[in-house]
């Protein structure tokens, strides 16, 4: 485990969000037996990190500019504490396969689910599937907002994010899958109550 002469894992931090990054960084630092040696913000940046650096461990988002992660043999949530990313740093580097108290808990409930409900966009939160819902019923999103109780702002996020985890760039895309799924029946503004 680590480096084989100091027994610290060298660690490279690759997430195209500076407050990420550097929040992970100053995290990292202040943990013994862990050295952040390098830092990138896209994909090619962080295979190069991992080859000029040579890391034990290089934590990574999974959708990055360029390049995104994969080949991962572990997976923590943005949201994990410390304690779960250094235990997932830790793990990687003595050769385990990590997966997250999160990550395991989406995994199990999917593989002991019945078989038979299967949710479309199951990498989608239940909010997230609330936004895509409206949004291919047409409903703007000024009205999703008034619709869910959010802000046009945190709307515009969810929008973003399920973008990004349906690796999509724009709307179009996202409401012809979520209509070719059955989405956008009920939140047509015709059907709502008041």
């Amino acid at each position: 485990m680590g480096d084989p002469i100091s027994g610290v894992i060298r660690v490279v931090l690759a997430d195209d969000h500076p407050v990420v990054r550097d929040g992970l960084s100053a995290l990292l630092g202040s943990v013994p037996g862990i050295e952040v040696v390098g830092t990138a913000s896209t994909g090619r940046e962080a295979i190069r990190a991992a080859v000029t650096v040579r890391p034990q461990v290089v934590v990574l988002d999974v959708q990055m500019p360029e390049l995104d992660g994969a080949g991962a043999r572990g997976y923590v949530l943005k949201g994990a504490s410390q304690e779960e990313i250094v235990r997932a740093i830790r793990a990687v580097a003595a050769g385990e396969a990590i997966f997250g108290p999160g990550v395991a808990r989406r995994v199990l409930g999917q593989l002991s689910g019945p078989a038979a409900v299967a949710h479309p966009f199951p990498e989608l939160t239940p909010r997230e599937r609330e936004v895509l819902e409206l949004l291919a019923a047409g409903v703007p999103t000024a009205v999703i907002g008034a619709r869910l109780g959010l802000a046009t702002k945190a709307v515009t996020n969810h929008a973003s994010t399920l973008f990004a985890k349906l690796q999509v760039s724009g709307r179009a895309e996202p409401v012809q899958r979520a209509r070719r799924a059955g989405f956008g029946r009920a939140g047509r503004p015709d059907t709502w109550g008041s």
